[in-house]
């Protein structure tokens, strides 16, 4: 029979621990006994203890629940030919945040949390949330079933992973999460069928974008969010046949009219940007059907028709690595060299690239619209996606502006760059201006831009 100090530390354990995680020598010192009783109790409870780190730095964690059930969460991984691979289990632990040896599959990590105990959850985890027009419309629709709220920008992180691990079967990246989603996963390939033959997609097109809106949220566009679907196509040349399409409405009006001028932009300005080095951009062609505009872009997160590549957005990056207040994308790459994560080279085209958006008038070049692939603990940049020229898109209310474009001049360290930039973007405006498939009233807006930019090149 256990002495009454020893019962009275181990019914004291687990209400220590929920506080949060600890190490041995604090637990003892809560507890009020010897460190090696302390490990002595660690042992006897560690079907509910998750212990991290090695050494000094190991530390004690409570399990906890989720949605009643106390069990960690296996993390897959899809490769490039499409075999699953075990990863790290997600435990989530108390009072907050989850156990995940996130290095072990090449991710980068701080110290903070190299031993795997986060105070939310691991970043990649939050690009895989629902989000943007697609996800608060599936969200709308599935919400009441996953027993979470309509819109995901209200989920805490409980709500994410519950719903990753019951329906994040085919999510941006190659991370699958859980049993449950992982058999969602084999079940979809299993009835997976053909893609849709090259005759058939505009028109096929013309069906999705329908049901697409039909399920969209009332100002769901707002912020330049393009209405969008996924599917897949067949091409020839494709390297995959997975595709996310955006596009514009079906009405004859001067608001739908831009968006579908600037779904073309997209194109072109997509089609220019590996001119720039260092610089890929996501392969994209423009098709009419219905009515509508549809911007069709090969996703860069798949390979072939089942492999799939690991993506993150630098918003994702910064929340959890860098915490930088900024949105300039240059300041960011900067910090992602300096801590040993982005070579030299990727950062030079990370300024190729925000010059060029600056220049073609993108004013939507939020953290969100870069990514990068993680491998063995480094990144390397994604191709360019959402390059437009977005202050040129129509108001909330359906107005289109009158365009009112300013160019920045960079300081002089930045000068070369700039021309090299700018050098594109002019290309960028004149295939605009140029482009049949885009409105006339866009392309004397696209020939203005250039000429004024061509003039203030010469004084750069």
């Amino acid at each position: 029979m256990p002495r009454p100090p020893d019962l009275m530390a181990r019914q004291a354990l687990p209400q220590v621990l929920r506080r949060g995680p600890c190490s041995a020598p604090e637990l003892a010192a809560a507890l009020k006994i010897s460190p090696r009783s302390a490990l002595r109790l660690l042992a006897e409870q560690s079907a509910d203890v998750v212990a991290a780190g090695r050494g000094p730095r190991r530390r004690y964690a409570w399990r906890r629940a989720l949605r009643g059930v106390a069990a960690a969460l296996p993390l897959y991984t899809v490769d490039d030919s499409g075999r699953v691979h075990e990863g790290p289990a997600v435990t989530p632990v108390a009072p907050e945040g989850v156990f995940c040896l996130l290095a072990g599959l090449g991710w980068p990590v701080d110290e903070p949390v190299a031993d795997g105990l986060w105070p939310g959850l691991p970043y990649p985890l939050y690009d895989m949330q629902p989000q943007g027009f697609m996800g608060r419309a599936w969200a709308r629709f599935a919400h009441a079933e996953l027993e979470v709220p309509a819109d995901p920008r209200e989920w805490n992180d409980d709500d994410v992973l519950h719903v990753l691990a019951r329906r994040g079967a085919d999510l941006s990246g190659n991370l699958i999460l859980g049993e449950a989603a992982l058999r969602l996963h084999q079940q979809q390939r299993l009835a997976l069928g053909p893609p849709c033959a090259a005759r058939a997609t505009p028109s096929a097109y013309a069906a999705l974008a329908g049901q697409a809106a039909a399920l969209g949220l009332a100002g769901s566009s707002a912020a330049g969010e393009f209405p969008k679907f996924t599917t897949r196509r067949a091409l020839a040349g494709a390297a995959t046949p997975h595709v996310i399409v955006k596009f514009s409405g079906v009405a004859d009006a001067p608001a739908t009219r831009r968006w579908a001028d600037l779904l073309v932009c997209e194109h072109l300005a997509l089609e220019l940007m590996p001119a720039l080095p260092g610089v890929q951009a996501a392969r994209t062609r423009v098709l009419q059907s219905g009515g509508r505009t549809f911007l069709e872009s090969e996703r860069f997160d798949r390979v072939g028709e089942f492999g799939r590549r690991p993506l993150v957005s630098l918003q994702a990056l910064n929340g959890h690595l860098l915490g930088l207040a900024t949105q300039d994308w240059r300041v960011h790459a900067q910090q992602l060299h300096a801590r040993g994560w982005l070579a030299a080279a990727e950062v030079a085209a990370v300024q190729r690239l925000w010059w060029f958006g600056r220049l073609i008038a993108n004013s939507d070049m939020h953290l969100g619209n870069l990514s990068l692939h993680p491998a063995m603990g480094q990144l390397t940049l994604a191709p360019a996606y959402d390059m437009l020229p977005m202050a040129l898109a129509p108001l909330p209310g359906g107005e289109v502006p009158a365009p009112a474009l300013r160019f920045e001049l960079p300081l002089p360290a930045q000068a070369a760059v700039w021309h090299e930039a700018c050098a594109l973007a002019l290309r960028l405006w004149a295939a605009a201006a140029a482009d049949r498939r885009i409105s006339a009233a866009f392309r004397s807006i696209a020939a203005a831009a250039g000429d004024r930019l061509r003039a203030l090149r010469e004084h750069v």
